[in-house]
């Protein structure tokens, strides 16, 4: 047994708590596991995901400001990961898979190399922090779910290579008709798809009535998770088991990685190699966004039927609407976004005793 391996089993069975033996199923983002027989499958998908922590000594943002996001930053992460899963999908599908050590195709270095802690990067800490300026928060303040996603929705405009058609869906709905206008471009009839949908599911703890319906979000092949998170930190949430949530949890300090070649990035810590974290569902801040990924009309369209299907379910409460068109109350955009700067509502986004202050109250 070599050290790496030596490292990785002392933090899979020390420092990070392993799957309980559950007839449970695990699903991660739209693959359902049994732990019985497929462990290691599970351990593989999450290291397949791109894991962004908190990191130290990069570039200065914007020239001369804060050279880590270490107690700020952990929302901007989370950002960061739900969007790199979109990309992930985009140009190298649900299937692949990430292994240390063996060589990766060009599209994956491409993919990472937007995210990478530089001022020129599509979508790096610099650019969302300088990016997140346009909407109110000065750089080094903490954002809430919706912020993140409105700045990568602004950000994405600049990525030619994905070219992805951004829709954030506000007020609990979702509108089709817009989505269809949104992703709509020639030559080609339809854009890969990232949707976004801020939403508060309680005041200051999660109505259990959402539970179900949450969970069969991460049930949806299109599902890109969820970023949230406790009232004192901000979470990647990418699946569930049971009644806990399992997540990647951006609050670990590393160093920033430095470049040689930008075609080959030096990308071992930028995978959660060890079981990932896990809390009850019940812990969740009522303040999330839910993503999801479709990449052809007929991946929206089937997320639309399992949408309606969801709804049906008995004894719960759907998260949002799914409507043809857009509702007479929802007319005035400018309306919802004027609410959310108030002074009310900027009293309320105090009202948890946060250290990193992550969380933002949306529509109530």
């Amino acid at each position: 047994m070599d050290a790496a391996t030596l490292t990785y089993d002392t933090l899979r069975f020390a420092e990070f708590e392993d799957f309980p033996e559950t007839s449970e199923p695990v699903w991660i983002l739209g693959r359902k596991y049994s732990v019985f027989t497929e462990k290691d499958e599970i351990l593989s998908d999450v290291a397949s995901r791109l894991w962004f922590t908190y990191r130290k000594n990069f570039p200065a943002i914007g020239g001369t400001g804060p050279t880590s996001d270490t107690g700020w930053g952990c929302m901007l992460r989370c950002g960061q990961m739900i969007f790199a899963q979109a990309l992930l999908c985009r140009h190298l599908g649900r299937d692949w898979r990430w292994t240390q050590r063996k060589r990766q195709p060009d599209s994956y270095f491409h993919v990472l190399n937007a995210f990478i802690d530089k001022k020129d990067s599509y979508y790096s800490i610099h650019q969302i922090a300088q990016m997140g300026v346009g909407e109110g928060k000065s750089i080094g303040q903490w954002y809430g779910p919706n912020t993140v996603a409105q700045v990568l929705k602004k950000l994405a405009v600049f990525d030619t290579w994905s070219a992805l058609a951004v829709h954030i869906a506000m007020d609990n709905t979702v509108v089709m008709e817009d989505i269809r206008a949104e992703v709509t471009s020639r030559p080609s009839p339809w854009r890969p798809l990232v949707l976004l949908i801020p939403l508060r599911l309680g005041l200051t703890d999660i109505n259990e009535a959402y539970v179900e319906t949450l969970k069969g979000c991460f049930m949806m092949p299109q599902s890109l998770g969820v970023i949230g998170g406790k009232p004192n930190s901000a979470h990647y949430f990418i699946g569930y088991m049971g009644e806990e949530l399992i997540y990647l949890d951006p609050h670990t300090t590393q160093p920033a990685v430095e470049l040689a070649d930008s075609h080959v990035i030096p990308d071992e810590s930028f995978h959660c190699q060890h079981p990932p974290s896990r809390m009850s569902i019940g812990e969740l801040d009522p303040s999330i966004a839910v993503g999801f990924f479709c990449k052809t009309e007929d991946d929206f369209n089937d997320w639309c039927q399992q949408v309606r299907k969801l709804s049906l379910l008995g004894g719960a409460l759907p998260m949002f609407e799914l409507v043809e068109q857009q509702p007479s109350h929802l007319a005035c955009p400018d309306v919802l976004h004027l609410s959310l700067e108030s002074s009310d509502v900027e009293r309320l986004e105090r009202f948890f005793d946060s250290e990193d202050e992550d969380f933002e109250i949306l529509s109530l």
